[in-house]
């Protein structure tokens, strides 16, 4: 059952770029963000609260616990890796093609596996190396389709921003995997629920702060914000998308490892989003750099079994 809710989740994801991609286009990032956050706030709100004021919620999927401090400290470090995670990639994303950015997205996996040979000292066996090695020409030969549309890897700070996202995407991963691990198996044992829900909320703060401070006093000097209701369709896309992930991760022999990897899969729809309603070019050579990243997911897979 987690397999199916990976894959569900990996879809959901791919149709939350394009709404991502569309939303970004010519319209101011942080305000774009802080209403992502905002709505998704909304969504979770009224699960907290009826979680806490009654027991309507008994026995569903939706039931958030509550905790204190010594939970909630938790949830805000979590905020903090996925915002910035977020930050970096909106900007990125906006001055760059979706089928560049999700490729690059898609590498998490790779990330999360050397995350966890470094920082949990799992040992790599030859199918995992394999997919290391494939994601890294993949990279590479997505930096040769890139200089056809004059974007130089080495030198431009948005290829730098979705890199620097990918891998606090995988850090989040990492930090999932300790969030919702048992205390019995070196995690702290959250509840899904709480995590997914307050998080969002503690993000939403943050983004309120930035958008008072950086954006607010300077936004007749830069790009101007304008509605799109993609932005709604960004929150309501990811939400479902990390409810169904959690709740992946919340039953039992799920694989932080394999769900990670399966929800990257999301490439695929980005990448014929990509194609089919931004029209982007030099399809056919990203074409052969996507296949070496479902390659190396491949090999992740066969390698994590």
């Amino acid at each position: 059952m987690w397999l199916v809710l990976a894959f569900m989740s990996a879809a959901l994801l791919g149709i939350y770029d394009s709404f991502k991609k569309k939303s970004l286009k010519d319209n101011a990032v942080i305000p774009v963000l802080f209403l992502n956050t905002l709505f998704s706030s909304l969504i979770f709100l009224p699960c907290i609260v009826l979680s806490a004021t009654g027991d309507s919620l008994e026995g569903t999927p939706f039931l958030t616990a509550s905790g204190g401090w010594e939970e909630h400290r938790y949830i805000l470090l979590k905020s903090v890796i996925v915002l910035s995670s977020w930050v970096l990639g909106y900007f990125g994303m906006k001055h760059l093609p979706l089928t560049i950015v999700g490729p690059i997205n898609a590498t998490r996996p790779v990330m999360v596996l050397v995350g966890a040979f470094l920082v949990f000292g799992e040992r790599l066996n030859l199918w995992q190396w394999a997919g290391v090695l494939l994601a890294v020409a993949s990279f590479f030969l997505l930096s040769r389709s890139g200089k056809k549309e004059g974007i130089d890897f080495r030198r431009d700070h948005w290829i730098w921003m979705i890199v620097g996202s990918a891998a606090m995407g995988a850090v989040s991963g990492l930090y999932d995997k300790y969030l919702m691990a048992s205390p019995a198996d070196g995690g702290v044992g959250l509840d899904r629920m709480m995590v997914q829900s307050w998080y969002t909320i503690y993000q939403c703060g943050m983004m309120g702060v930035m958008l008072l401070l950086l954006w607010w006093p300077h936004r007749g000097k830069t790009t101007p914000f304008r509605w799109d209701w993609g932005i709604l369709g960004v929150s309501l896309f990811l939400s479902t998308a990390d409810f169904v992930y959690f709740y992946s991760l919340s039953l039992p022999g799920a694989m932080i490892s394999i769900v990670s990897m399966i929800r990257r899969g999301s490439v695929v729809v980005s990448f014929l989003c990509g194609a089919a309603f931004f029209h982007e070019k030099n399809l056919k050579s990203k074409v052969v750099d996507l296949i070496l990243v479902l390659l190396g997911m491949v090999c992740l897979y066969i390698g994590s079994r």
